[in-house]
Protein backbone atom coordinates (compact mmCIF):
# COMPACT_ATOMS: atom_id res chain seq x y z
CA UNK A 1 0.00 0.00 0.00
CA UNK A 2 1.26 3.46 -0.85
CA UNK A 3 1.72 5.71 2.18
CA UNK A 4 -1.19 8.17 2.25
CA UNK A 5 -2.44 10.55 4.93
CA UNK A 6 -6.12 11.37 5.44
CA UNK A 7 -5.56 13.65 8.44
CA UNK A 8 -7.42 16.53 6.76
CA UNK A 9 -10.77 14.72 6.93
CA UNK A 10 -13.02 14.51 9.99
CA UNK A 11 -14.39 11.04 9.15
CA UNK A 12 -13.56 8.09 6.93
CA UNK A 13 -16.24 6.05 5.13
CA UNK A 14 -15.45 2.79 3.35
CA UNK A 15 -17.20 0.67 0.77
CA UNK A 16 -16.78 -3.01 1.64
CA UNK A 17 -16.63 -5.43 -1.32
CA UNK A 18 -13.60 -4.75 -3.49
CA UNK A 19 -12.47 -1.96 -1.18
CA UNK A 20 -12.01 -3.15 2.41
CA UNK A 21 -12.54 -6.79 1.51
CA UNK A 22 -11.21 -8.89 -1.35
CA UNK A 23 -14.45 -10.71 -2.16
CA UNK A 24 -14.58 -10.62 -5.96
CA UNK A 25 -14.25 -14.38 -6.31
CA UNK A 26 -16.98 -14.99 -3.70
CA UNK A 27 -19.49 -12.76 -5.45
CA UNK A 28 -18.62 -14.01 -8.92
CA UNK A 29 -19.25 -17.58 -7.78
CA UNK A 30 -22.47 -16.48 -6.10
CA UNK A 31 -23.69 -14.72 -9.20
CA UNK A 32 -22.76 -17.61 -11.49
CA UNK A 33 -24.72 -20.02 -9.29
CA UNK A 34 -27.71 -17.67 -9.09
CA UNK A 35 -27.83 -16.87 -12.79
CA UNK A 36 -27.52 -20.55 -13.68
CA UNK A 37 -30.33 -21.42 -11.23
CA UNK A 38 -32.74 -18.97 -12.88
CA UNK A 39 -31.50 -19.28 -16.50
CA UNK A 40 -30.23 -15.73 -16.80
CA UNK A 41 -27.27 -15.20 -19.18
CA UNK A 42 -23.84 -14.12 -17.91
CA UNK A 43 -22.30 -11.00 -19.44
CA UNK A 44 -18.91 -10.22 -17.89
CA UNK A 45 -18.77 -6.55 -18.92
CA UNK A 46 -22.34 -5.90 -17.76
CA UNK A 47 -21.68 -7.55 -14.40
CA UNK A 48 -18.56 -5.43 -13.88
CA UNK A 49 -20.52 -2.28 -14.74
CA UNK A 50 -23.04 -3.10 -11.99
CA UNK A 51 -20.49 -3.39 -9.18
CA UNK A 52 -21.92 -1.62 -6.15
CA UNK A 53 -25.57 -2.11 -7.12
CA UNK A 54 -27.41 -4.29 -4.57
CA UNK A 55 -28.43 -7.81 -5.60
CA UNK A 56 -32.13 -7.09 -6.17
CA UNK A 57 -31.32 -4.05 -8.29
CA UNK A 58 -28.80 -6.03 -10.33
CA UNK A 59 -31.29 -8.85 -10.89
CA UNK A 60 -33.95 -6.42 -12.09
CA UNK A 61 -31.49 -4.86 -14.54
CA UNK A 62 -30.34 -8.25 -15.86
CA UNK A 63 -33.88 -9.56 -16.35
CA UNK A 64 -34.88 -6.40 -18.19
CA UNK A 65 -31.67 -6.33 -20.26
CA UNK A 66 -31.97 -9.94 -21.46
CA UNK A 67 -35.77 -10.02 -21.63
CA UNK A 68 -35.85 -13.09 -19.40
CA UNK A 69 -39.11 -14.68 -18.25
CA UNK A 70 -38.37 -15.71 -14.67
CA UNK A 71 -41.14 -17.16 -12.51
CA UNK A 72 -39.28 -16.61 -9.24
CA UNK A 73 -39.58 -13.29 -7.41
CA UNK A 74 -36.63 -10.94 -6.99
CA UNK A 75 -36.76 -11.64 -3.25
CA UNK A 76 -36.48 -15.38 -3.84
CA UNK A 77 -33.50 -14.95 -6.16
CA UNK A 78 -31.90 -12.55 -3.69
CA UNK A 79 -32.28 -15.13 -0.91
CA UNK A 80 -30.65 -17.76 -3.14
CA UNK A 81 -27.58 -15.60 -3.71
CA UNK A 82 -27.39 -14.54 -0.05
CA UNK A 83 -27.50 -18.21 1.01
CA UNK A 84 -24.67 -19.02 -1.39
CA UNK A 85 -22.57 -16.14 -0.03
CA UNK A 86 -23.19 -17.23 3.58
CA UNK A 87 -22.19 -20.78 2.75
CA UNK A 88 -18.94 -19.86 0.99
CA UNK A 89 -17.72 -16.61 2.54
CA UNK A 90 -15.21 -18.24 4.86
CA UNK A 91 -13.21 -19.62 1.92
CA UNK A 92 -13.25 -16.50 -0.23
CA UNK A 93 -12.89 -13.28 1.79
CA UNK A 94 -9.81 -11.51 3.12
CA UNK A 95 -8.90 -7.93 4.03
CA UNK A 96 -7.23 -5.66 1.51
CA UNK A 97 -4.30 -3.31 2.12
CA UNK A 98 -6.77 -0.73 3.46
CA UNK A 99 -6.63 -2.61 6.77
CA UNK A 100 -3.54 -0.45 7.40
CA UNK A 101 -5.54 2.77 6.90
CA UNK A 102 -8.32 1.53 9.17
CA UNK A 103 -5.83 0.52 11.84
CA UNK A 104 -4.01 3.87 11.61
CA UNK A 105 -7.17 5.93 12.21
CA UNK A 106 -8.95 3.61 14.64
CA UNK A 107 -9.73 5.60 17.79
CA UNK A 108 -8.54 8.82 16.11
CA UNK A 109 -11.27 9.53 13.57
CA UNK A 110 -14.82 8.14 13.36
CA UNK A 111 -15.25 5.53 10.63
CA UNK A 112 -18.18 3.78 8.98
CA UNK A 113 -18.87 1.27 6.24
CA UNK A 114 -21.40 2.03 3.50
CA UNK A 115 -22.09 -1.04 1.37
CA UNK A 116 -24.47 -2.45 -1.21
CA UNK A 117 -24.61 -5.68 0.79
CA UNK A 118 -27.25 -6.28 3.43
CA UNK A 119 -26.11 -5.17 6.88
CA UNK A 120 -26.10 -8.63 8.52
CA UNK A 121 -24.05 -10.11 5.66
CA UNK A 122 -21.64 -7.16 5.76
CA UNK A 123 -21.09 -7.45 9.51
CA UNK A 124 -20.27 -11.15 9.18
CA UNK A 125 -17.82 -10.59 6.31
CA UNK A 126 -16.13 -7.77 8.22
CA UNK A 127 -15.84 -10.02 11.26
CA UNK A 128 -14.25 -12.81 9.21
CA UNK A 129 -11.71 -10.30 7.87
CA UNK A 130 -10.71 -9.04 11.32
CA UNK A 131 -12.55 -5.71 11.21
CA UNK A 132 -14.65 -6.30 14.33
CA UNK A 133 -14.79 -3.20 16.51
CA UNK A 134 -13.18 -0.82 14.01
CA UNK A 135 -16.34 0.86 12.69
CA UNK A 136 -18.89 2.91 14.58
CA UNK A 137 -21.58 2.07 12.02
CA UNK A 138 -22.24 -0.30 9.11
CA UNK A 139 -24.88 0.91 6.66
CA UNK A 140 -26.17 -1.77 4.29
CA UNK A 141 -28.57 -1.56 1.36
CA UNK A 142 -31.41 -2.67 3.64
CA UNK A 143 -31.09 0.59 5.62
CA UNK A 144 -31.71 2.99 2.73
CA UNK A 145 -34.53 3.63 0.28
CA UNK A 146 -32.16 4.39 -2.60
CA UNK A 147 -28.85 2.49 -2.53
CA UNK A 148 -25.78 3.32 -4.64
CA UNK A 149 -25.37 5.03 -7.07
CA UNK A 150 -27.69 7.33 -5.09
CA UNK A 151 -25.84 9.19 -2.30
CA UNK A 152 -28.16 8.05 0.52
CA UNK A 153 -25.86 5.28 1.83
CA UNK A 154 -22.95 7.65 2.38
CA UNK A 155 -25.15 10.48 3.65
CA UNK A 156 -26.58 8.12 6.26
CA UNK A 157 -23.05 7.15 7.31
CA UNK A 158 -22.15 10.83 7.76
CA UNK A 159 -25.32 11.50 9.74
CA UNK A 160 -24.69 8.55 12.06
CA UNK A 161 -21.11 9.72 12.56
CA UNK A 162 -22.41 13.27 13.17
CA UNK A 163 -19.95 14.71 10.65
CA UNK A 164 -20.91 17.07 7.77
CA UNK A 165 -20.65 15.34 4.36
CA UNK A 166 -18.08 17.85 3.14
CA UNK A 167 -15.68 16.76 5.88
CA UNK A 168 -15.87 13.04 4.99
CA UNK A 169 -13.75 11.00 2.62
CA UNK A 170 -15.10 7.87 0.94
CA UNK A 171 -12.98 4.92 -0.21
CA UNK A 172 -14.49 3.10 -3.19
CA UNK A 173 -13.54 0.67 -5.95
CA UNK A 174 -16.58 1.02 -8.22
CA UNK A 175 -17.54 3.85 -10.59
CA UNK A 176 -21.12 3.81 -9.25
CA UNK A 177 -19.82 4.07 -5.69
CA UNK A 178 -17.53 6.96 -6.62
CA UNK A 179 -20.54 8.62 -8.25
CA UNK A 180 -22.52 8.17 -5.02
CA UNK A 181 -19.75 9.76 -2.96
CA UNK A 182 -19.45 12.72 -5.31
CA UNK A 183 -23.24 13.20 -5.27
CA UNK A 184 -23.09 13.18 -1.47
CA UNK A 185 -20.64 16.10 -1.58
CA UNK A 186 -17.80 14.02 -0.16
CA UNK A 187 -14.17 13.63 -1.18
CA UNK A 188 -13.54 10.21 -2.67
CA UNK A 189 -10.58 7.91 -3.14
CA UNK A 190 -10.47 5.46 -6.05
CA UNK A 191 -8.71 2.58 -4.28
CA UNK A 192 -7.42 1.09 -7.53
CA UNK A 193 -5.79 4.34 -8.61
CA UNK A 194 -4.51 5.43 -5.19
CA UNK A 195 -3.83 2.17 -3.34
CA UNK A 196 -3.49 -0.35 -6.17
CA UNK A 197 -6.42 -2.44 -4.90
CA UNK A 198 -8.00 -4.32 -7.79
CA UNK A 199 -11.24 -6.29 -7.84
CA UNK A 200 -10.91 -9.82 -9.25
CA UNK A 201 -14.51 -9.96 -10.46
CA UNK A 202 -15.74 -11.28 -13.83
CA UNK A 203 -12.42 -10.57 -15.52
Amino acid sequence: MRDRSYDQYAALIFDMDGTLVDSGRLHELGWRATLAEYAIPVDHALMRSLVGVPTIGTLAILIRHFGCHVSASLDEMNRFKEAFVRGHMRQHVRPTALFDVVSRYHGIKPMAVGTGANTAEAREILRLCGFDGYFAHVVGADQVAEPKPAPETFLRCAALLDVPPGRCVVFEDAPLGLQAATSAGMACVDVLQVHGIGNNYFL
